[in-house]
Formats: C-alpha cells, sequence, structure tokens
C-alpha cells in the first residue's frame, strides 16, 4: 500500500512539474529577449531561459561584463600578501547562475568553431577541462552581456570575423567566412 500511495505522489509530482515547464516556457516564449538567448549556440530552450533569468531584465543592474563575471562566480578570485599571489575559483555566488554559464560554455564548445578553438587551447596549455570550460564561460559572458545591453541577437560570423580583424591567436583555427 505504502509504494502504491508513493507512486501516486510521484506520478502527481510529474504532472505538477509538466505544467510549471509548459507556463515557463509559454513565458519564456513571450519575453522580449527571448530571441537573443536562443540565438546562442548551443543554449536549446532549457539553458537559453537559464541565461534569460541570469542576466534578468533591469539592464541597469550591470554597467560592465566584469559585474556580470565577478557576481556569478566565472571570474577568477586573487589574494595578494606580499610577493605571494595566489588565484582560486569564487566560491561566494549564486551556484545555480555559475552552473548555468558553466553548462552553457561547455555546449557553446561544440556548435561554436572559436569556442571549440578556445577550448582546445586551453586544453593543450595543459588546463583541465572545467578551467578550461570557466575561461570560456568567462569570455562568453562578455559576449552575452554586449547582446543584452544592445538587444542584438548573437551571429557567429561576425564574431569570427571581429577576431580576424583582430589578429586574434585563434583566428587562424577558424575557417574563413
Amino acid at each position: 500500500m505504502y509504494v502504491g500511495l508513493l507512486i501516486k505522489q510521484i506520478e502527481q509530482f510529474n504532472e505538477a512539474i509538466a505544467e510549471f515547464e509548459k507556463q515557463l516556457d509559454a513565458a519564456f516564449s513571450k519575453h522580449e529577449d527571448a530571441a537573443i538567448f536562443r540565438s546562442l549556440p548551443g543554449a536549446g530552450e532549457a539553458l537559453a531561459s537559464r541565461l534569460l533569468a541570469a542576466m534578468g531584465s533591469e539592464r541597469e543592474r550591470f554597467s560592465e561584463a566584469k559585474e556580470v563575471q565577478a557576481y556569478c562566480g566565472i571570474a577568477p578570485v586573487t589574494r595578494r600578501s606580499g610577493q605571494a599571489c595566489r588565484v582560486s575559483m569564487r566560491r561566494a555566488c549564486p551556484k545555480f547562475i555559475r552552473q548555468t554559464f558553466h553548462e552553457f560554455a561547455d555546449q557553446a564548445r561544440r556548435w561554436s568553431a572559436w569556442s571549440k578553438a578556445y577550448y582546445e587551447q586551453l586544453r593543450g596549455q595543459g588546463k583541465r577541462h572545467h578551467a578550461a570550460v570557466r575561461a570560456l564561460a568567462f569570455k562568453w559572458i562578455r559576449i552575452i552581456f554586449r547582446m543584452w545591453k544592445t538587444r542584438t541577437p548573437y551571429d557567429e560570423n561576425r564574431y569570427q570575423q571581429q577576431l580576424q580583424r583582430r589578429n586574434s591567436p585563434l583566428a587562424k583555427y577558424l575557417p574563413s567566412p
């Protein structure tokens, strides 16, 4: 009897979760910035809505990308004392938001040529997977911040052209536009 009761409760929870997800998808679709976050490579419906929630609608909240990087925990913390210097991962942050940017960067490297090249470059320098993904997320936050402030969807070709124009070391690993 107890197991039967648990099964009924789980079914009710699943129905409620499905209804919540349906309402969240509808709210995301109606949001004025949905197209901006849908344009990100590898974001999909789940990460696009999480990124929108992380950035929010109040554009005055952040004046620079580095504020977002520090707030979400992607920016490293540097501690200096005398001649000693120690850099570590930021722990005092909203973990779900840090996880959102981390997961997005990991997905973006599968869909974006420059992201993949940057990730591979960091791995070639001896960085571990998560450190490389955090560094990639650090870059992506600057891009997302700019898109969010200017209300402009992401364009992979435009970004690759910027890398080539600025003679970025990544430019040689990218296909020509």
